[in-house]
């Protein structure tokens, strides 16, 4: 049985994995904020618990167990964010410090129920996929808006980092999953681009198109 700080040093791992094959301890004590002998302590600890693969100066890699293990405190996380949503009702700028918590608990039972009255969804709340019981993910191939500038069509698939002030911004301007705008123009100069949606035109800047994954119609 992982402890949570474990599982959250899993988790980070897993994340960088996802961009890069040449992690650093360095990297790690980045994405969560602590210091680098704090790091170091605890990476020599996930070796010895067969979790990564750990040698002096050399990049750091999950073992199988390790990716396992990793993948289900995901599974965990993204399932309680989408049963916040969908059976609690909570916006989904409400739920990854509670997913933060139920993400670290023990029953597997616990989300299989739940992963069954959902009815075995493949994305989270903010289009991010959900790993199986095996921990495989089914990745998707979307595209930032920023990827595009011609006048077109498209559907609102996935987020990239998708934190809560960003959801809340998203709030306020009537964005969410699944819906449909047109791209009518970018601008050269500083990436923006101009959208219509629901009769509605807005602005958004570059780094808003960077984190809006999109589906050409």
């Amino acid at each position: 049985m992982a402890s949570p700080t474990v599982e959250n040093y899993l988790k980070a791992v897993l994340h960088l994995s996802q961009s890069s094959s040449d992690i650093a301890p360095t990297d790690i004590a980045q994405l969560l904020e602590v210091s680098l002998p704090t790091v170091n302590s605890m990476v020599k600890k996930l070796a010895e618990l067969g979790y990564v693969h750990y040698e002096k100066y050399k990049p750091l890699t999950l073992t199988e167990g390790g990716k396992l293990a990793a993948a289900l405190v995901v599974r965990k996380h993204r399932l309680a964010e989408m049963f916040l949503v969908e059976k609690l009702g909570f916006g989904w700028e409400e739920v990854h410090e509670v997913a933060e918590q139920l993400e670290h608990i023990e029953s597997a039972l616990l989300f299989q129920r739940m992963d069954e009255q959902l009815g075995f969804p493949k994305f989270d709340p903010h289009g991010s996929p959900i790993p199986d019981a095996a921990g495989n993910f089914e990745w998707n191939s979307y595209r930032p808006l920023a990827y595009y500038s011609e006048n077109s069509t498209f559907v609102l698939k996935a987020l990239e980092k998708s934190g809560d002030e960003f959801l809340r911004f998203l709030n306020a301007k009537n964005m969410f999953l699944g819906m449909r705008f047109e791209l009518i123009s970018r601008e050269n100069f500083d990436g923006s681009a101009l959208i219509r949606f629901n009769e509605n035109t807005i602005t958004l800047s570059e780094k808003v198109c960077e984190r809006l994954l999109v589906e050409k119609v």
